[in-house]
């Protein structure tokens, strides 16, 4: 129930559909589709759905931490330790910046998470992987055991393929395939 209601929320908020490719993607190519995931995760009910349905996902993984590259995935790991919290057993959230910081401690992953513990890296659309890998690199860099890449939406355009390289599973809610 929770996944169609979801769907339907990115169906109608965030799936842009063009007759040529003319959406500009992170990975630099033209896509006839643009999927805005932040019109979701920035709504109330998005935000608690892709919460519900994430904490579910990242749950079976005895994970202590959810995070990724910051924006994309902030709204997402905010929301899964909310529903974390209210379930009884919290999942700390936390943001890996695109660089570390200039100044001050210089960290790149900011949140309350220790060396060893294991974390799930979240993204909300994932096209090639290259972002999730920059943040899996950070975690790794950190100490903490990256359990795997969680999106919202897989593109289905090589991110699977090129995290499995890294030794990364890639796990999504959604595949672009089943939205179009």
């Amino acid at each position: 129930m929770s996944a169609d209601k979801l769907k339907e929320l990115i169906l109608r908020r965030a799936l842009k559909v063009a007759e040529e490719p003319i959406f500009k993607l992170s990975s630099g190519k033209l896509s006839r589709y643009y999927i805005d995931l932040k019109q979701v995760t920035l709504d109330p009910e998005g935000a608690y759905l892709v919460g519900k349905l994430m904490y579910e996902l990242v749950r079976q993984f005895g994970v202590q931490g959810v995070g990724g590259l910051t924006l994309g995935a902030d709204p997402i790991a905010y929301a899964v330790a909310f529903v974390s919290y209210l379930d009884g057993n919290p999942i700390k959230p936390f943001v890996v910046r695109k660089e570390p910081k200039g100044h001050g401690t210089g960290r790149q992953v900011e949140g309350l998470l220790r060396a060893g513990e294991r974390v799930a890296v979240v993204e909300d659309v994932i096209t090639t992987g290259s972002s999730s890998l920059k943040a899996v690199q950070a975690c790794r860099m950190e100490g903490l055991e990256v359990v795997g890449v969680f999106a919202v939406v897989d593109r289905e355009e090589g991110a699977r393929e090129n995290l499995s390289k890294e030794g990364v599973e890639l796990y999504s809610l959604f595949k672009l395939s089943q939205l179009i």
